[in-house]
């Protein structure tokens, strides 16, 4: 009987929470798909609705998202091409244990700056 060789996974970083919280923990990536939650987005309409991101970085935000299978690019055989971006499985997945962080940097937001506006004033 001969054997099978093995599935070697290489992975970016030896330890998993920085490999993942290195990717998503960018300025954009977050932003990113907390936009795609409600559903299918194209490019123009992700520029439009986070704002300030250029094309060149929510270009290659979404390749690294796509990448790690958070989200999927779907190219149209149409003339011009569409291109819709959607959460995976994965994506929305992410996204629950998000939210409550999103919740509670939203709850405290206030007090983190006070905090930072007394520490320069040296209090």
């Amino acid at each position: 009987m001969t054997q099978q060789p093995s599935k070697i996974v290489e992975f970016d970083h030896p330890c998993p929470i920085r490999d993942v919280l290195d990717r998503i923990g960018d300025q954009w990536s977050v932003l990113v798909l907390l936009t795609l939650q409600p559903g299918t987005r194209r490019f123009n309409e992700l520029m439009r609705e986070i704002g300030d991101i250029s094309k060149q970085m929510l270009s290659r935000t979404l390749k690294h998202l796509e990448q790690d299978g958070f989200i999927t690019r779907t190219v149209y055989p149409e003339v011009p091409p569409r291109v819709e971006y959607d959460l995976t499985e994965l994506g929305h997945s992410f996204l629950e244990p998000m939210q409550a962080l999103v919740a509670w940097a939203d709850a405290n937001h206030r007090t983190i700056a006070e905090s930072r506006r007394r520490y320069r004033a040296g209090e």
